[in-house]
Order: structure tokens, then C-alpha cells, then sequence
């Protein structure tokens, strides 16, 4: 029988070896960081928000007192994937998709031009803050939290708000309310220590049973694809043993959570690294945080699933997994998804022609100067490959361009 070690409410087996002694190490020089988010002036999580778009969310999120800079980027993500370009079927446009009838009646000169563009994030984006105060002033008597109503009132109308004394009875409404408050949570910055994870210790014991596994783009672990993976399918079936389903793409796997800083990081943590640390949209690899400094990845093609250093300059930020921030992000639709899938084809194509080039420069170099290269350690060799040539390229569908959840 298993041994099971019992740190900070966190169920640990004693045969994770390795995993096992950073995973203490680590709880324990963390010991305070039980504790949800205090109050106050409420900013955004870093990269979050894409940089084009941060200070005006930034700004206009706090136009009323029902509003927040995380809310409405909850709002804007769940809308649009922070795509200014994003039109629905039933009319909705742009990056706050507007229809076309509310536009007129609530759309404003965010950007002073003399122009109401909906399709302009520098117009859309206030007019959704403006929007959501002028609903928030509908309904200002009604009993209960003001922001919930306004939700409420933006989902249901405000009539229904007044008529129930609060979010309405229905259950699209109150579903609503709950995804955007729970989404708002990883887009905000947090003001004290994040809560550890209950279902940590399961998503890291699962990524280390799979160490040595070999690297499949597109790979999520299943029986016609050998068990393999790639690096955010390793995340997302490590976290499903824990009850907790995933996006596919790292990207948006960003979103499943609140961000705690590199010194607050517990093993479990998703860590992130990207091209452009500006901009969640731009992740492009993702691994398990296990402590000291370490993580478990799958990191390119014609590699193993391994513990890797994860302190690199492309490390873009964490994510501390909750199951409410995971089941409150946004599905793409099935135009999307298949949009996003040949994207990705092409993707993987382009990354292993630079994969089979960079392999021939560095047989050349090897070939010249055996000396050098036996002075650099495989780990960082392989990182500084991943950097030169994203892996994410291939694993997660053309990085920025990427809009919602897509699947592989």
C-alpha cells in the first residue's frame, strides 16, 4: 500500500520521487499563501488583455462602479476572443459584438474621430463599458450585488432584473452571470497570494506517469495516437484526471484561472512561455510547474515528455487552474475549429522545415567546433530551440491569430 503525504490539504503519493520532494519543498517555503483576493482598485493580469487594447480596457472598465477593467475583458474575451474582426451569425459584430440595433442606440466616439465604427476597438471597447453602466443605471434599485444585475440585465433585459428583484430565475441568465464573474478572475491582477490548488497533486502525478512518452503534434494522449502528446494535450489530460476540463490550446489555457507571480508559483501551476510577453493571445508552449524551478513538458517534435528548467526568457506567465475559471471559458464554434485546424496543418509544416534546417546548421557547427557545443547543457539546448522555433507554432494553431477555444 502507498504511503500518502498530506501537505497543506494537498494529498501527495509517496512514489512521486522526484516530483514528490519539489512538490514539499516548494508547499512548504509557501506555506502562507492560503487566502482568496482582498478589495480594492482592480487591474489587469499581465498579458491578459492584448496590448493594443490593455489601456482602454483599463480605462473605460472603470466607468461606473458596476464595472471593473477584468470584467470587461471577461466580457470582451467571451464576446470575441479579443478578435476585432469577429462577426456572429446573428449579426453580432466586432470585438464587442454589438448587433446592429443596439449599436446605433448605445454605440459612441470612443476614439473622438467624429465616427462610430463598431468594427474600431477604439469605438467598440467604450461602448461596451458605456453600455454596461447605462444597464447598471436601469437597474440601480434592485436588490442584490449591483454588478450581477447588470450582468443580468445585459443577458435578460433589465425589465426581467426589476421584475424578479435581481438576476431573474432563469437559467441562461444566472449561468451567464456566474461564467463572466468566474472568467473575470483570470484577468484580473491578484492583490494578495492565490489560493493553492486542490486538484494539483493529481495533474502532476498523471504528467509524470507520462515522462519519456514521445512528442506528437496534435497529440492528446489517445489510444490511436499512441498515448502521445503535445504540450498543451499533456496539460489538458493531466488536469481531466482531475475533473477539470481544459481548452485545448495553451492560449486559452492561460484563462482557467487567476496568474500568481514567479516567486508565489506551487507545483500544479500551468507556466507559460511565448514570443510576445505582451499578449496571452501569443502563447505558444505550455508545462506543468512540479517546484524548484522545474516543470514537466512535452516540449517539440522528435522529443519525450521531461522535466525541463523553466526560468527562460520567453517564460510569459502561470496560471493556478480552478475548476469554476476552466468551465467558465468559451467553446469556438465549429467554423472556427476548422479554420483553426488548417491553420495549425500549415503551421506544423513550417515549423519542421526550420526543425530540419536548424538540425542541419547545427550538425555543421558541431561538425567545426565539437568542442563548443559539448560545453552546452541538452536542456538549454533544446529550450533555445523551442525559442528559435516555437513549438507552439505547430502545437497551437498560428498564436495570436488564435480566437477562442479551438480543437485539434
Amino acid at each position: 500500500m502507498k504511503k500518502v503525504l498530506v501537505v497543506g490539504g494537498i494529498g501527495v503519493t509517496a512514489s512521486l520521487g522526484f516530483v514528490g520532494l519539489l512538490f514539499v519543498g516548494t508547499l512548504a517555503a509557501a506555506g502562507s499563501l492560503a487566502g482568496g483576493a482582498a478589495g480594492g482598485a482592480v487591474g489587469l493580469a499581465k498579458g491578459a488583455v492584448p496590448a493594443q487594447y490593455q489601456s482602454l480596457v483599463q480605462k473605460w472598465g472603470n466607468l461606473c462602479p458596476a464595472i471593473n477593467p477584468a470584467l470587461l475583458a471577461a466580457q470582451l474575451y467571451q464576446e470575441s476572443g479579443f478578435n476585432p474582426k469577429a462577426q456572429s451569425p446573428a449579426a453580432a459584430q466586432g470585438i464587442a459584438q454589438f448587433i446592429p440595433g443596439t449599436w446605433a442606440t448605445h454605440g459612441i466616439d470612443g476614439n473622438k474621430d467624429g465616427v462610430r465604427d463598431v468594427w474600431d476597438p477604439q469605438d467598440a471597447i467604450p461602448s461596451a463599458a458605456y453600455y454596461d453602466c447605462e444597464l447598471a443605471k436601469y437597474v440601480k434599485d434592485a436588490p442584490g450585488d449591483p454588478t450581477h444585475n447588470m450582468l443580468a440585465a445585459y443577458n435578460a433585459g433589465p425589465y426581467a432584473v426589476i421584475k424578479y428583484g435581481g438576476v431573474p430565475p432563469y437559467s441562461e441568465t444566472q449561468n451567464y452571470v456566474k461564467t463572466i464573474t468566474d472568467l473575470s478572475k483570470s484577468f484580473a491582477r491578484p492583490v494578495t497570494r492565490v489560493e493553492p490548488s486542490k486538484q494539483a497533486a493529481q495533474a502532476i502525478q498523471y504528467a509524470q506517469q507520462k515522462l519519456g512518452t514521445p512528442y506528437l503534434w496534435g497529440g492528446t494522449g489517445t489510444a490511436e495516437q499512441g498515448g502521445r502528446f503535445d504540450c498543451s494535450g499533456l496539460t489538458q489530460a493531466a488536469y481531466r484526471t482531475a475533473g477539470i476540463e481544459l481548452p485545448r490550446v495553451a492560449n486559452d489555457q492561460y484563462n482557467a484561472g487567476p496568474h500568481p507571480s514567479r516567486d508565489e508559483l506551487l507545483p500544479g501551476d500551468l507556466v507559460f512561455f511565448s514570443d510576445d510577453l505582451t499578449n496571452s493571445r501569443a502563447i505558444r508552449h505550455v508545462g506543468i510547474y512540479v517546484g524548484g524551478g522545474y516543470m514537466i513538458d512535452a516540449p517539440r517534435p522528435g522529443a519525450v515528455v521531461r522535466f525541463s528548467k523553466m526560468d527562460t526568457p520567453d517564460y510569459f506567465g502561470a496560471t493556478r487552474v480552478t475548476a469554476a475559471g476552466a468551465e467558465a471559458l468559451p467553446t469556438a464554434p465549429a467554423e472556427e475549429q476548422k479554420a483553426e485546424e488548417q491553420a495549425e496543418e500549415q503551421a506544423e509544416e513550417q515549423a519542421e522545415e526550420q526543425a530540419e534546417e536548424q538540425a542541419g546548421e547545427q550538425a555543421e557547427e558541431q561538425e567545426e567546433s565539437p568542442e563548443g557545443a559539448a560545453d552546452t547543457e541538452p536542456g538549454d539546448e533544446a529550450r533555445r530551440e523551442e525559442s528559435e522555433t516555437p513549438e507552439g507554432r505547430s502545437d497551437e494553431a498560428g498564436g495570436p491569430s488564435v480566437s477562442r477555444a479551438p480543437t485539434s
